[in-house]
Protein backbone atom coordinates (compact mmCIF):
# COMPACT_ATOMS: atom_id res chain seq x y z
CA UNK A 1 0.00 0.00 0.00
CA UNK A 2 2.95 2.35 0.41
CA UNK A 3 2.75 3.18 -3.31
CA UNK A 4 -0.39 5.17 -2.45
CA UNK A 5 1.82 7.59 -0.51
CA UNK A 6 3.08 8.92 -3.85
CA UNK A 7 -0.47 10.10 -4.58
CA UNK A 8 -0.69 12.17 -1.38
CA UNK A 9 0.55 15.77 -1.52
CA UNK A 10 2.70 16.99 1.37
CA UNK A 11 2.05 20.61 2.31
CA UNK A 12 4.59 22.12 4.73
CA UNK A 13 3.55 24.69 7.34
CA UNK A 14 -0.19 24.05 7.00
CA UNK A 15 -2.35 24.88 8.87
CA UNK A 16 0.43 26.50 10.92
CA UNK A 17 4.23 26.67 10.86
CA UNK A 18 5.96 23.40 11.70
CA UNK A 19 3.08 21.16 10.63
CA UNK A 20 3.44 18.88 7.59
CA UNK A 21 -0.08 18.37 6.20
CA UNK A 22 -0.88 15.19 4.28
CA UNK A 23 -3.32 16.38 1.62
CA UNK A 24 -5.41 13.42 0.47
CA UNK A 25 -7.30 15.40 -2.18
CA UNK A 26 -4.69 14.37 -4.74
CA UNK A 27 -5.31 10.69 -3.90
CA UNK A 28 -9.08 11.20 -4.06
CA UNK A 29 -8.72 12.75 -7.52
CA UNK A 30 -6.91 9.67 -8.86
CA UNK A 31 -9.62 7.14 -9.84
CA UNK A 32 -7.44 4.04 -9.53
CA UNK A 33 -5.82 5.23 -6.30
CA UNK A 34 -9.17 6.12 -4.74
CA UNK A 35 -10.67 2.75 -5.74
CA UNK A 36 -7.68 0.87 -4.32
CA UNK A 37 -7.86 2.90 -1.11
CA UNK A 38 -11.53 2.12 -0.55
CA UNK A 39 -11.04 -1.56 -1.45
CA UNK A 40 -8.21 -1.85 1.07
CA UNK A 41 -10.02 0.03 3.82
CA UNK A 42 -13.14 -2.11 3.35
CA UNK A 43 -11.53 -5.56 2.99
CA UNK A 44 -10.95 -6.32 6.70
CA UNK A 45 -14.64 -5.71 7.48
CA UNK A 46 -16.41 -7.64 4.72
CA UNK A 47 -18.69 -10.29 6.17
CA UNK A 48 -18.67 -8.87 9.70
CA UNK A 49 -22.29 -7.73 9.57
CA UNK A 50 -21.46 -4.04 9.82
CA UNK A 51 -24.61 -2.06 9.12
CA UNK A 52 -23.45 1.47 10.06
CA UNK A 53 -20.28 3.32 9.15
CA UNK A 54 -19.61 6.39 11.24
CA UNK A 55 -17.72 9.08 9.32
CA UNK A 56 -15.91 11.92 11.07
CA UNK A 57 -16.08 15.49 9.76
CA UNK A 58 -14.96 16.35 7.21
CA UNK A 59 -12.58 14.32 5.04
CA UNK A 60 -13.70 11.23 6.93
CA UNK A 61 -17.14 11.67 5.31
CA UNK A 62 -15.67 11.02 1.87
CA UNK A 63 -13.96 7.79 2.85
CA UNK A 64 -16.77 6.62 5.14
CA UNK A 65 -19.42 7.08 2.45
CA UNK A 66 -17.50 4.92 -0.02
CA UNK A 67 -16.74 2.27 2.61
CA UNK A 68 -20.39 2.22 3.70
CA UNK A 69 -21.48 1.74 0.09
CA UNK A 70 -19.07 -1.19 -0.37
CA UNK A 71 -20.28 -2.82 2.86
CA UNK A 72 -23.95 -2.23 2.10
CA UNK A 73 -24.17 -0.20 5.31
CA UNK A 74 -25.72 3.11 6.29
CA UNK A 75 -23.63 6.23 6.86
CA UNK A 76 -23.75 8.15 10.16
CA UNK A 77 -22.00 11.53 10.32
CA UNK A 78 -20.18 12.83 13.38
CA UNK A 79 -19.90 16.62 13.19
CA UNK A 80 -18.80 19.73 14.99
CA UNK A 81 -21.41 21.32 17.30
CA UNK A 82 -24.43 22.96 15.73
CA UNK A 83 -24.14 21.22 12.32
CA UNK A 84 -26.66 18.40 12.81
CA UNK A 85 -30.34 19.40 12.63
CA UNK A 86 -32.01 17.03 15.12
CA UNK A 87 -31.34 16.15 18.77
CA UNK A 88 -27.67 15.29 19.34
CA UNK A 89 -25.35 13.68 21.81
CA UNK A 90 -21.98 15.39 22.28
CA UNK A 91 -18.52 14.34 23.42
CA UNK A 92 -15.90 16.87 24.48
CA UNK A 93 -12.23 16.00 24.23
CA UNK A 94 -8.92 17.66 25.06
CA UNK A 95 -6.75 19.47 22.55
CA UNK A 96 -3.22 20.72 23.05
CA UNK A 97 -4.66 24.05 24.19
CA UNK A 98 -8.33 23.76 25.16
CA UNK A 99 -11.11 21.41 24.16
CA UNK A 100 -13.32 20.56 21.20
CA UNK A 101 -16.62 18.74 20.86
CA UNK A 102 -18.14 16.32 18.37
CA UNK A 103 -21.82 15.48 18.00
CA UNK A 104 -23.91 12.63 16.62
CA UNK A 105 -27.67 12.42 16.17
CA UNK A 106 -29.10 10.92 19.34
CA UNK A 107 -31.13 8.41 17.31
CA UNK A 108 -28.37 7.45 14.83
CA UNK A 109 -27.30 4.22 16.53
CA UNK A 110 -28.66 1.67 18.95
CA UNK A 111 -27.92 -1.74 20.43
CA UNK A 112 -28.79 -3.56 17.20
CA UNK A 113 -26.22 -1.65 15.13
CA UNK A 114 -22.80 -3.02 14.20
CA UNK A 115 -20.47 -0.09 13.65
CA UNK A 116 -17.22 0.77 11.91
CA UNK A 117 -15.67 4.21 12.53
CA UNK A 118 -13.83 5.70 9.52
CA UNK A 119 -11.66 8.80 9.30
CA UNK A 120 -8.83 10.05 7.12
CA UNK A 121 -6.09 10.47 9.74
CA UNK A 122 -5.34 9.05 13.17
CA UNK A 123 -3.08 11.65 14.76
CA UNK A 124 -3.22 12.29 18.53
CA UNK A 125 -6.35 10.16 18.88
CA UNK A 126 -8.65 12.74 20.49
CA UNK A 127 -11.18 12.85 17.65
CA UNK A 128 -11.15 9.07 17.27
CA UNK A 129 -11.59 8.49 21.02
CA UNK A 130 -14.50 10.95 21.16
CA UNK A 131 -16.17 9.23 18.21
CA UNK A 132 -15.72 5.77 19.74
CA UNK A 133 -17.21 7.10 22.99
CA UNK A 134 -20.25 8.44 21.12
CA UNK A 135 -20.80 5.06 19.43
CA UNK A 136 -20.59 3.28 22.76
CA UNK A 137 -22.82 5.80 24.57
CA UNK A 138 -25.54 5.14 21.97
CA UNK A 139 -25.17 1.39 22.49
CA UNK A 140 -23.70 0.44 19.10
CA UNK A 141 -21.47 -2.61 18.79
CA UNK A 142 -18.08 -1.30 17.68
CA UNK A 143 -16.24 -3.57 15.22
CA UNK A 144 -13.26 -1.26 14.78
CA UNK A 145 -11.85 1.99 13.49
CA UNK A 146 -10.29 2.37 10.04
CA UNK A 147 -8.00 5.18 8.92
CA UNK A 148 -6.31 6.04 5.65
CA UNK A 149 -3.28 7.51 7.44
CA UNK A 150 -1.81 6.96 10.89
CA UNK A 151 0.84 9.32 12.21
CA UNK A 152 2.64 6.76 14.36
CA UNK A 153 4.89 9.28 16.11
CA UNK A 154 1.83 10.93 17.73
CA UNK A 155 0.72 7.65 19.40
CA UNK A 156 -3.00 8.22 18.78
CA UNK A 157 -3.57 4.46 18.82
CA UNK A 158 -2.81 4.55 22.55
CA UNK A 159 -6.08 6.44 23.14
CA UNK A 160 -7.95 3.61 21.43
CA UNK A 161 -6.97 0.77 23.76
CA UNK A 162 -9.33 -2.14 23.26
CA UNK A 163 -10.41 -0.95 19.81
CA UNK A 164 -9.41 -2.85 16.67
CA UNK A 165 -7.54 -0.22 14.61
CA UNK A 166 -6.66 -0.63 10.93
CA UNK A 167 -4.58 2.05 9.22
CA UNK A 168 -3.70 1.80 5.55
CA UNK A 169 -0.64 4.08 5.50
CA UNK A 170 1.82 4.84 8.29
CA UNK A 171 4.05 7.88 8.65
Amino acid sequence: MDHLKTKIRHVPDFPKPGILFYDITTLLADPAGFRETIDAMTAPYVGQGIDRVVGVESRGFILAAAVADRLGAGLVPVRKPGKLPAATLGETYALEYGTDTLEIHADALGPDHHVLVVDDVLATGGTARATVNLVRRLGGTLHGAAFLIELDFLHGRDKLAGVSVASLLHY
